[in-house]
């Protein structure tokens, strides 16, 4: 019985004990205030009620969000806020740390009560959106100006100079946005200190110095200076007496789309997609175009003129030629084997840049004369020097056609024929003014042009006309060449 009674007191002590711990335990979870001693930014809340520690958290941010600040951008000033630069003060971190004292089981809620922290920072985030609108583009561009490149100019004498380029200020935003998180935090933290708040009073409102940093345009001198271009190298020009104006104007187009090209070292230059750029920006017009051996109407005549000119500057400064060929007609501006025909899809006109540094084309039409001009950087004491030879001289063959209105045994010349031609050019490299070496550029045939009788048809007109030996047989493929488009009749 003694021992039973025992046992009946311990287990009532234990019960009595157990129920004091758990009703502590449920007074202390079920306490609707903020843990004694918890601050944020300095702003005691402790012990007070959730709904009026959160309300005072808020009255603290709203008020931070709307100090006055001064942003200076050198001499313009602009009145602002935290808020309106785009700072957002955020307690959502306190809040749902908050939220865990009235959530969850009795256990739950008393640990995180026991475990809540007494002091809280506001964490600073920033909207750059936002702040970009305080300065929009427009502004520092109106504000700055726009950047420009340094310029090479070419003199009449053919001497080299420069205009220097222009940079500008512009906003440094990555850098003003940590100086403002930077500046809004410490303004936090002075909101809490009574003294620091009397400094900044009489100091006046807190002015942030906008960072600038320079712009600099993409050609610089030192970016030209480094091409190496230090002089004319050399030139070729070609006349165009006797264009109409449709002629000009294509010539025209085609040198101003080379004009001021730069080929840097190992680079390939390409005439149809100079062709291509120069339809697309300028057109081209009527003038007479190269179809089939004989000149027919057509669009973009003359754009040979400019592939040729260039083609015999290119062969005088010794650069490598990657692809040319000559017209099936010789051409009356330069010698037979100098010349550069272009046949879109078909025939184009390539050269590198063999210099080792960066080459300038400089071109110009002036007094009824294409001039092209190279300019970059070779020994002054190696010059070039043209050879072409017409090895064979071609006669026209005659093909004959028939002409029923003709009287039978007469016979009319339609075509007058014009000879063919195979010529073969040399380069000849000089050192000092002596000859060191000659080398092939190339050999090209130019087709002799039939001339064409019309004879009457014998019989009753059923007789084949005579004709050409050899002209039997497949035809070959007629290109369009020195224009674009053609023949139009």
């Amino acid at each position: 019985m003694k021992r039973l009674h025992l046992v009946t007191i311990l287990f009532s002590c234990v019960l009595l004990l157990w129920s004091v711990v758990f009703g502590a335990i449920f007074v202390y979870a079920s306490r609707d205030t903020v843990p004694p001693g918890v601050s944020i930014n300095g702003l005691d809340i402790g012990s007070l009620k959730r709904d009026k520690a959160v309300a005072l958290v808020e009255e603290m941010i709203l008020k931070m969000e709307q100090e006055k600040v001064v942003v200076t951008v050198q001499q313009t000033k602009v009145n602002s806020t935290w808020k309106e630069l785009g700072v957002q003060y955020d307690a959502s971190h306190f809040y749902n740390e908050l939220d865990r004292l009235f959530e969850g089981s009795l256990w739950e809620r008393a640990k995180a009560r026991w475990h809540f922290p007494k002091p809280w920072e506001l964490h600073v985030n920033l909207d750059e959106k936002k702040l970009r609108r305080l300065f929009t583009p427009q502004w520092e561009q109106s504000r700055f100006g726009s950047p420009t490149d340094a310029v090479r100019l070419i003199s009449q004498a053919d001497k080299i100079t420069y205009l220097p380029e222009r940079s500008v200020s512009r906003i440094d935003w990555i850098t003003f946005g940590a100086m403002i998180q930077q500046r809004s935090l410490k303004a936090l933290h002075q909101e809490s200190i009574p003294d620091e708040r009397t400094r900044q009073a009489k100091q006046g409102l807190p002015v942030l110095e906008v960072p600038l940093y320079t712009l600099r345009p993409k050609v610089t001198l030192e970016s030209l200076h480094q091409q190496g271009i230090e002089r004319k190298i050399t030139e070729f020009t070609t006349g165009l007496h006797g264009s109409g104006e449709g002629r000009r104007h294509n010539i025209e187009a085609a040198a101003r789309t080379i004009d001021g090209m730069v080929l840097a070292p190992g680079e390939t230059f390409n005439y149809e997609q100079v062709i291509k750029t120069a339809e697309d920006k300028y057109g081209f017009r009527e003038a007479p175009v190269i179809f089939g051996g004989r000149l027919v109407p057509g669009v973009g005549g003359g754009i040979c003129q400019v592939s040729s000119t260039l083609y015999n500057a290119v062969i005088l400064a010794g650069l490598d030629i990657v692809e040319r060929r000559n017209h099936t007609l010789p051409v009356s501006y330069v010698a037979k084997g100098l010349d550069a025909t272009f046949a879109r899809g078909y025939i184009n006109f390539r050269f590198k840049n063999t210099t080792g540094r960066h080459l300038l084309i400089h071109s110009r039409v002036k007094d009824d004369q294409l001039t092209v001009k190279l300019f970059g950087d070779a020994p002054g004491d190696i010059t070039y020097d043209v050879e072409s030879l017409t090895t064979r001289t071609i006669p026209a063959p005659t093909k004959y056609v028939a002409n029923p209105s003709l009287a039978p045994g007469t016979e009319e010349k339609i075509i007058e024929g014009k000879p063919g031609y195979i010529v073969e050019s040399y380069r000849i490299k000089k050192i000092s003014g002596k000859p060191v070496s000659k080398v092939k550029l190339s050999r090209d045939t130019y087709p002799p042009q039939p001339t064409v009788i019309a004879i009457a048809p014998e019989n009753t007109g059923n007789t084949p006309a005579p004709s050409t030996p050899g002209s039997h047989g497949t035809a070959p493929k007629l290109l369009l060449e020195d224009g674009v488009n053609g023949p139009s009749f």
